[in-house]
């Protein structure tokens, strides 16, 4: 029975990402991912017109696959402060779970490949800190936060913290994963953000 185009597209991406997960990080090239689909480039070349087109395609399914949890923590949870445990959490558990995305997600296998697939990251971890901005907003609505509170600083705050457990986890080998101290982190995260606020002892 034949494959169907995405369902074999999806397998390439899945190929893909899954040679991406050599702790060495070495250059992918066509030639390669070929060989261990056992095609040729060609063939390759009627799901994908570029390596490029590839990459976008994985991080096409990071954002999709984020940005749907992110949406139903947002819908679904009320509180500003948990959202923000939860989208933070989230980033961990999908870093431990997809080795090769995280490098997708730092650029580190993005070196040498087209610029405008760094310029897509940069947009997603934009959103990442906005989603977070606008969780520590509703906190400061349910006066968990001041209302002049630096959510701005607050948020890139998060976001580096997010990233910077991707980059330990790639550049460790993948043997530093990033949910090994979460739970020792979240609380001084948390007194962090309370410290913009004005409840006692903050």
């Amino acid at each position: 029975m034949a494959t169907k185009p995405g369902e074999r597209r999806l397998h390439i991406l899945q190929t893909l990402a899954e040679m991406l997960e050599t702790p060495k990080g070495e250059k992918i090239t066509t030639a390669a991912l070929a060989a261990r689909l056992q095609c040729s480039e060609a063939a390759l070349y009627r799901h994908f017109a570029s390596k490029a087109q590839m990459f976008e395609g994985l991080i096409e399914f990071i954002e999709a696959s984020l940005f749907g949890v992110i949406n139903q923590i947002t819908s679904e949870e009320g509180e500003g402060l948990k959202q923000v445990e939860l989208i933070i959490g989230l980033l961990l558990r999908f870093a431990q779970k997809n080795r090769g995305m995280t490098r997708v997600l730092i650029g580190d296998a993005l070196v040498n490949e087209n610029d405008r697939l760094q310029a897509r990251i940069n947009g997603l971890l934009d959103k990442i800190e906005a989603a977070f901005k606008q969780a520590l907003r509703i906190a400061a609505t349910q006066e968990n936060l001041k209302p002049d509170a630096d959510f701005g600083a607050l948020a890139n705050l998060l976001r580096c913290y997010a990233v910077g457990r991707w980059e330990q986890y790639a550049r460790s080998g993948f043997s530093r994963e990033p949910l090994a101290q979460w739970p020792q982190q979240w609380p001084m995260l948390y007194f962090a953000c309370l410290s913009q606020s004005g409840a006692p002892g903050a």
